[in-house]
């Protein structure tokens, strides 16, 4: 076991950037949490590394209803519980053991701990929309130590 880089993006909205495989270059996985817009996002995405997608609110149409709306990820040590929507949160992550839970939907980069539990919104990656940030995150997990760094998509234009 040794440290394990994980990229995590969100609402898409169908745009990869091109500056996304280089951000996530050396990822041994990349999370998407949603709002994918179209699936040539995920195959850009799966050439740069394997992808573990969960369907937003905005996918929608026969490519999407084969993603699932959640998906637990095991890395390591840690279980990460993907959804969209932080608010339709069914589960107490605590008491079922999740380690870390990865969601999008606001557009807004957000990282805290509540109860010993990682909550992770990368923010939007897609086109930009209401003065926020573009942004995408990066996870670094060695053993049961889970650190974040977000990266500003514009900085790479």
């Amino acid at each position: 076991m040794g440290k394990k880089k994980i990229g995590v993006i969100s609402d898409t909205h169908g745009l990869l950037r091109p500056c996304v495989p280089r951000i996530f270059q050396g990822c041994e996985l990349i999370i998407h949490a949603g709002d994918i817009g179209k699936p040539a996002v995920l195959d850009g995405l799966r050439g740069i590394a394997p992808v573990v997608a969960v369907r937003g609110n905005m996918d929608r149409g026969d490519w999407a209803a084969e993603i699932p709306l959640t998906e637990v990820v095991k890395i390591e040590n840690i279980y990460a519980y993907v959804l969209h929507d932080l608010g339709s949160l069914d589960l107490d992550p605590k008491t079922s053991g999740i380690h870390a839970v990865i969601s999008g939907h606001s557009h807004k980069p957000a990282e805290y701990r509540r109860n010993g539990v990682l909550y992770l919104n990368p923010g939007s990656a897609g086109p930009g929309r209401f003065n926020l940030p573009v942004s995408a995150a990066l996870m670094e997990i060695d053993g049961e130590t889970i650190n974040i760094s977000f990266v500003n998509l514009l900085d790479y234009q």
